[in-house]
């Protein structure tokens, strides 16, 4: 080998390292440093403790702790209900697969909500109640900016209690 060869081999190496770490770091929340550029099927899903069983959120970016902007996806499966609740700040709704019935209101009731399908969006403000329920499979991003919250209007409502 020369070493033009071995410089080049080096190169190559470095440049694989360095995407291989750039994927694996995508993987985790974005925390606002460069770009990021991703895949669905790159998303991590996990259970989301304040919803309990048939929800499960994968985090794009932000830490929802944090005073600072975040974007999530939620999955619910089908005819999963979301009880009435409310949130400590806006939030920004795109159904990017199956249909949210979504409605504003502190009594659930399935007959006042608006089917929002796919490409579909809401834009809920702070302290406003709402509730709502997943039509077959549902996927949705939400956007906001935190620290984010969810406290239902009834307490036996929710999985954490």
């Amino acid at each position: 080998m020369n070493s033009k060869t071995l410089t080049l081999n080096q190169t190559l190496s470095a440049l694989a390292l360095g995407l291989a770490l750039a994927m694996a770091a995508q993987a985790a929340p974005y925390q606002g440093d460069g770009h990021l550029i991703g895949s669905a099927d790159e998303l991590e899903w996990g259970p989301v403790a304040s919803m309990g069983e048939g929800a499960e959120i994968a985090i794009i970016e932000g830490d929802l702790s944090q005073e600072a902007p975040f974007t999530i996806r939620l999955r619910l499966e089908d005819g999963y209900e979301i009880r009435p609740h409310v949130h400590p700040a806006y939030e920004r709704v795109t159904v990017l697969d199956g249909t949210l019935h979504f409605a504003h209101g502190e009594e659930y009731d399935p007959g006042a909500a608006q089917a929002l399908d796919v490409h579909d969006f809401a834009i809920m403000s702070p302290g406003d109640p709402m509730f709502g329920y997943a039509e077959g499979e549902t996927v949705f991003q939400l956007h906001g900016t935190g620290p984010w919250g969810i406290e239902y209007l009834d307490p036996a409502d929710d999985p954490r209690n």
